[in-house]
């Protein structure tokens, strides 16, 4: 995961926690979260990027959505990272 932009790490927790993680989804929850525009250019080649580390896998809702998920791998590094934060910023 250290080798991941802040960007990469925020896809990672949004494809978690939505239900249906497709890419326009994703893009609406990060502009709420950024306050800014998230272009395509920059969205799904990130997300292309993570599927070929082996953190996202990429399926087919129809034949213009894919939809994405978090692998074991994903979701093991996700844990790493929360319990890393959690050192440093205890919850009170």
């Amino acid at each position: 995961m250290d080798d991941l932009t802040g960007f990469q790490r925020d896809l990672l927790y949004v494809i978690a926690g939505l239900d249906d993680p497709h890419g326009l989804a994703i893009k609406s929850t990060l502009e709420e979260y950024y306050d800014d525009e998230v272009h395509h250019g920059r969205l799904y080649p990130n997300l292309d990027t993570l599927c070929d580390k082996g953190l996202v896998e990429k399926g087919s809702l129809d034949r213009r959505t894919n939809v994405y998920a978090l692998t074991a791998r994903g979701r093991r590094e996700l844990e790493a990272r929360r319990e890393w934060e959690i050192r440093y910023v205890p919850a009170e």
